[in-house]
Parts: structure tokens; sequence; C-alpha cells
């Protein structure tokens, strides 16, 4: 089986993102050795990050400990060494086996293991940059200046990166302006070549990927207006999130990505996607 890296068609490559660290449809989120599996196959994999009492970054997605996690209550009420002492729930909601991790706990396992040359994990923060003083910046500087140059800092706020990335050297820098508000007016009033270009405004200067889920790119072709081109002219590069499952619906948008020229798709399968697109182009 190819391993699910990325997709080459017509001289183009896509990259595929391992969406919270899941190789498989199946797999729990977040557990360290699917990130090292695809750090060392040189894929792109995605975490999400909260930041906790001790301004430290939970590798969690929720605002709370309820859903993920053994725990309970917000993740900013609670210190650092109470949240490495919880364990990630599994799909079906049970608890399993694997610790909650901190983002130096990840940046450990990465400094200690084999990291190809081109893996890239993206560490999408969920907050925006109120939350970020300087105790947070200087724990997010300690834990990821040893591995920064396989990062990239993503989140919906430009100034949230800005201080994230500009701390510490290499650190590559994205941004997510998906807000479907902004995006249905521009697109009723047919001023898409604006939106685009207050999105590269809002990014922080460094950015050079731009997060859109996937309905943005698609609506943008339906109305004849090549969201990725637009952005590829600002020298932006494009990631198309989510797929979450792999089915017939799911893979025709998934070749319409590849028809527009996305540079990443994200995926909650990506094995499952790459098998599926493998086949329906022999």
């Amino acid at each position: 089986m190819t391993d699910p890296v990325f997709i080459e068609r017509n001289g183009h490559r896509t990259w595929l993102k391992w969406h919270r660290g899941k190789r498989r449809a199946s797999d729990q989120v977040f557990t360290g050795r699917r990130i090292l599996e695809g750090m060392a196959l040189g894929a792109s994999v995605e975490v999400d990050l909260v930041v906790t009492a001790d301004k430290g970054f939970a590798v969690l997605h929720d605002m709370t400990l309820d859903r993920e996690t053994t725990g309970q209550g917000p993740v900013a009420a609670t210190p650092d060494a109470e949240i490495r002492a919880l364990f990630l729930r599994d799909v079906d909601g049970a608890p399993s086996d694997q610790p909650v991790m901190l983002l130096d706990d990840l940046c450990r396992l990465m400094a200690s293991g084999h990291v190809h040359p081109d893996a890239l994990l993206q560490l999408d923060y969920k907050e925006d940059e109120t939350v970020l003083d300087g105790r947070a910046i200087a724990n997010f500087v300690s834990a990821t200046a040893p591995v920064a140059k396989n990062m990239i800092v993503s989140s919906g706020s430009g100034a949230a990166v800005a201080l994230l990335t500009e701390a510490v050297p290499g650190m590559r820098a994205g941004y997510d302006p998906s807000d479907e508000n902004s995006f249905k007016t521009a697109l009723g009033a047919g001023t898409l070549d604006r939106w685009v270009d207050a999105a590269v405004a809002a990014a922080s200067s460094a950015a050079d990927m731009i997060y859109l889920h996937w309905q943005i790119v698609t609506l943008a072709d339906d109305a004849g207006f090549d969201m990725v081109e637009a952005f590829h002219r600002h020298g932006k590069r494009i990631d198309a999130w989510t797929i979450n499952r792999i089915d017939a619906a799911s893979l025709a948008v998934v070749e319409r990505l590849l028809k527009l020229r996305v540079d990443q798709i994200t995926t909650d399968d990506p094995e499952g996607l790459i098998a599926q697109v493998s086949s329906t182009s022999r």
C-alpha cells in the first residue's frame, strides 16, 4: 500500500494532512505513536493546542476536558501536572490507555525520534492572542525551538500566529480565514477578490499556508472564481479542510480539489482516501 502522504496529479503534488494525528478513520486522536509515524514518513500532521492554567499548551481540541479526556472542567483552569495525569478517550468515548500530552511532551518525542525532512507538524492554536502572555510564549519557545523547522503554527487569529512564530526562529506560519458569514457575503456580492485580499492582509506577514474549509473552495468555483489560484497569486498555498469520511460524495469533492490544484487536503482517513483515489485513477 502507498503511504498516505501525498497525491500526484498532472504534475502537481497535493499533500494529505493527518487530521488530529489520524492515519485511519478508526484511529484515536492525538497519540504520540501515530504522530511520530506520520513524521517519519514525511507526512503533514495536525494537532490542536489549548492553553492550560500554567500557560502550557495541551494537545487537545476543546476548551474543556470532558469530551476528549478522563478529566473535567476548563483546560484553562487545569495545571499541567493534572493534565498529564489524564487519559484520552477513544473514538467511542471510552477511556483509553493513551495519556494526554502537552506540547513539550510531543516535542520531546519528535526530538528523540526520526523526523523526515519533508514532515510538517501543524500546531493549530484554538484560542486568540489575548491568552498569550509572556509566560505562555516562553513556554511555547522552550517546547518547540529544537524541532521548529518541521512545524507550522495556524490559527484564525493572525496576531496570535505572529506572536508565536516570531518568537521561534524557523517556525512557519499559517492562517485560517474560514468565516462563513464574511465569505457568503462576498460570494453574494461578487467580491471574492476583495475577500482574498482581506484574508491575506489579516494573516501574519510570514504566513505561507492558508487553511480554508473545502466548501469555500468549491462554492467559489461554482461561481466561476478560482479561490486557489487567487491565493497562489499572493504566494500562499491552500489547505482544504476537512474530509471526515471516505464515500462517493467526499471522493467527488476530493477530485474537484485535486483539479483545482489545492496544495493540501486535510482528512481523518488519509489511508482510506489515498487507496480510493489510487483505485479510481487506474
